[in-house]
């Protein structure tokens, strides 16, 4: 099979092409898009990051194509839709980094409740005043988790070490695991309105779109934080903004944007504002965010340890090895 791994970094390099004795492996790293695809047309598997265009635009300059394999867990990313319709199977990874994006939750909030930003900014200046820069503590606070994946688990027991209070919400309560961890299950309403802070652990999908709008901020506490390492979709970002002007909430830690793909590069997002392919309004707001000194973003990096890539490129290549032999494993489409 001929496989095309795109977005490879140089150490990552070896590992995919251990693959080459059996198949033709072409590592790339660039990120597969609409205006390179056709170079790569007779691809069997691509290998990609969620940073790589799988629209059908792209997909449909594949003539060879049989597999997906993405190097994220979220496949919102890929039209699986055409992937069925032809016939291509998607393999995700299906765990990596719970540990690690559960870790970057509480860098992110340990950063806001300590000020962190702000502290060191001015002792780089020589100020050592302390003005202003009162935080808080996070034992005795409730934290709302909305999802009780992995990453959710683990951040309920990091939360725990902390001596915090547990509230959370999921579709399918695993009351085992309540017990077990020492928090209880309520309604999305009761967790919204009982959290001194809340994150967010839900896939991105049709369902999870807006998930937290203008109402959903309006039934919080007035004063509370919100965590976002999941998906940027999962929030209305319009409304996020409001609720920051209008103090509902304090302060927000973002590892995810709506439109965080489009930013990473002018010519990109020009290019999409002539395509008319994304929300101008979402972008704008952004951008915003990105000045707001009670808001701190880092750009989609939580699961970026050496330890949980190493994971994810072990099971993109395990991926690739049983399709290969006819067993295709972490099927999603």
């Amino acid at each position: 099979m001929k496989i095309i791994v795109f977005t490879v970094e140089a150490w990552e390099r070896d590992i995919f092409e251990k693959l080459s004795p059996v198949h033709h492996v072409e590592c790339v790293e660039q990120s597969l898009t609409t205006d390179n695809a056709s170079h790569y047309a007779d691809a069997d598997v691509i290998a990609t990051f969620i940073y790589s265009d799988l629209s059908t635009d792209v997909l449909k300059q594949f003539n060879n194509l049989q597999m997906i394999a993405t190097r994220s867990t979220g496949f919102d990313h890929i039209d699986t839709d055409y992937c069925q319709e032809h016939g291509i199977k998607v393999c995700n990874v299906p765990t990596y980094g719970e540990n690690t994006v559960a870790e970057h939750v509480f860098a992110l909030l340990l950063a806001l409740s300590h000020n962190l930003i702000e502290s060191t900014d001015r002792t780089r200046k020589g100020d050592f005043s302390q003005v202003g820069l009162q935080g808080f503590d996070l034992r005795g606070k409730t934290l709302g988790v909305v999802g009780t994946g992995n990453i959710g688990e683990c951040v309920i027991e990091i939360a725990k070490g902390f001596r915090m209070e547990v509230v959370a919400f999921d579709v399918k309560p695993k009351e085992e695991l309540a017990s077990r961890l020492g928090f209880r299950y309520a309604e999305m309403k009761d967790v919204l309105s009982t959290a001194d802070i809340i994150t967010l652990h839900v896939p991105a999908n049709p369902k999870t779109h807006h998930l937290i709008s203008t109402e959903q901020f309006d039934s919080m506490k007035d004063g509370v934080i919100l965590i976002n390492t999941a998906r940027g979709s999962i929030v209305d970002i319009n409304a996020l903004l409001q609720a920051l002007a209008e103090g509902k909430v304090a302060a927000a830690g973002l590892d995810v944007l709506p439109e965080e793909p489009v930013m990473r590069e002018e010519a990109e997002l020009l290019r999409s504002v002539y395509r008319k392919q994304h929300d101008l309004e979402s972008l704008l707001a952004d951008h915003i965010l990105l000045r707001l000194r009670n808001v701190i973003v880092t750009p989609h990096s939580a699961f970026n340890t050496k330890e949980a890539v190493q994971r994810i490129i072990d099971t993109t290549v395990e991926n690739i090895v049983a399709f290969a032999e006819g067993n295709p494993q972490n099927v999603v489409a």
